[in-house]
């Protein structure tokens, strides 16, 4: 990969946070002082570069970066793409979109055929519970600690009061269910019968990287057959290769009704993500293209960075090589963290290149991504679980940088555990 050296520095961290100041956002700001004032404006790679001369090695970026930052293979795809022709007219049809859409479909769960694309994943979640309405799935059922984005009908099953409230009255007849009970979600399906939409994640990213124990998705997508609910699963964190597999539900060769694509999909560099569909499921969508429409949805440049990140992910056998890095980072953090186990650290869990660490203590999440910030290394709190730090690292992290990570985390906790008693 060739590396570009960062962009001059034209304004100082100051700069830009009295203009976030002034324009953005006060709370932004503030947060931007707490990590230390400085301006991300270059990256490559796993590494992101700062306007003071400092780089961070990236183990967050919230699960969009698994191809590391500025792809070659996608910015030349989008630069192309950017020469010829970026924005379609919506008038005529659009190949590069067509193109992306086989090559997604080319890796979903059979049957799952029918890419609807938009521009970020709350939108799929939009388009997919409009698409439930339109088969009469007028009752919604989540899971609590479930992320599935803030716009208004995202939101809505998004199960976390803090967000919510401010925004109440959102969708009607919502109900929650725990994560990985099967159980309560047959109680729920029982008093909506034929009129249910379930919508979950194989793994609950937001929510403390959770795990379901095996064989849950499948009951799930049984009960959801038994009681005439159609059955949504949002992939955008944990799809595209996050999990060491194409799909969460690839473990147990579930097939939902609709899924939900996003985050890597971008290739890190140009913001796309789809909803997928069954033909039966995407029926409504598909006899009337004008019922759900988006007018940067499907633009070729986004769709450019889709098919490159897909036929890249292909080439460089990406979802085998974050299955074995994701063990290796696993196994690492687990030895790390085992002197502070029934101490500090509670539990940690992972899959692929989605791993969490609880803490018993709240505070220690903050005070240790200040820590690797400080020691040059970027990486996720849990909105939905403000005790798990979350790592979603590249897949192209190497030796040494895997080494790097592992020495920070081994310096930046043992600084953590003895600032915070328990």
């Amino acid at each position: 990969m060739t590396v570009s050296p960062p962009a001059p520095r034209t304004s100082t961290g100051e700069d830009v946070v009295d203009l976030y100041l002034r324009h953005i956002g006060s709370g932004r700001a503030v947060m931007g002082r707490v990590m230390g004032g400085m301006a991300e404006i270059g990256s490559e790679g796993p590494w992101i570069h700062a306007d003071d001369g400092r780089r961070f090695l990236d183990f967050g970026g919230y699960g969009v970066f698994l191809l590391g930052h500025r792809h070659p293979a996608v910015v030349e795809a989008v630069h192309r793409q950017i020469d010829t022709h970026p924005l379609a007219s919506r008038v005529f049809l659009e190949p590069v979109a067509a193109r992306a859409a086989k090559a997604l479909a080319t890796h979903t769960p059979p049957g799952l055929d029918f890419v609807h694309f938009v521009n970020s994943g709350a939108e799929a979640t939009e388009a997919a519970l409009k698409l439930a309405r339109a088969h009469g799935r007028t009752a919604v059922i989540t899971t609590r600690h479930g992320f599935h984005g803030k716009t208004l009908g995202a939101l809505s099953v998004t199960a976390n009061d803090t967000y919510q409230d401010p925004f109440r009255p959102l969708l009607p007849d919502v109900t929650q269910v725990g994560h990985d009970d099967p159980a309560g979600l047959e109680q729920a399906l029982t008093a909506h019968r034929d009129r249910a939409v379930v919508i979950l994640e194989p793994v609950q990213g937001e929510g403390g990287v959770r795990i379901p124990r095996p064989g849950y998705l499948r009951r799930v997508a049984e009960l959801c057959r038994t009681y005439g609910a159609l059955l949504v699963v949002d992939e955008i964190q944990t799809g595209m290769g996050r999990l060491g597999t194409w799909w969460g539900v690839d473990a147990e060769g579930v097939r939902p009704d609709i899924m939900l694509v996003g985050k890597g999909l971008s290739g890190g560099v140009v913001p796309i993500a789809a909803m997928v569909a069954t033909a039966e499921a995407y029926d409504p969508f598909g006899r009337d293209p004008y019922l759900h429409t988006s007018t940067f949805g499907a633009s070729p440049i986004a769709c450019a960075a889709a098919l490159a990140t897909v036929t890249a992910m292909e080439r460089e056998d990406t979802v085998a090589r974050a299955a074995a890095l994701g063990a290796r980072v696993l196994d690492g953090v687990r030895k790390i963290c085992a002197p502070y186990q029934d101490g500090l650290v509670r539990e940690v869990r992972g899959r692929g290149l989605l791993i969490g660490i609880e803490f018993t203590r709240e505070q220690a999440v903050g005070d240790l991504l200040l820590e690797m910030i400080s020691r040059g290394v970027l990486v996720n709190h849990s909105l939905n679980a403000t005790r798990v730090l979350r790592l979603t690292p590249p897949a192209v992290v190497d030796d040494a940088e895997l080494e790097l990570f592992l020495t920070t985390f081994t310096e930046g906790l043992r600084s953590t555990a003895a600032r915070i008693p328990v």
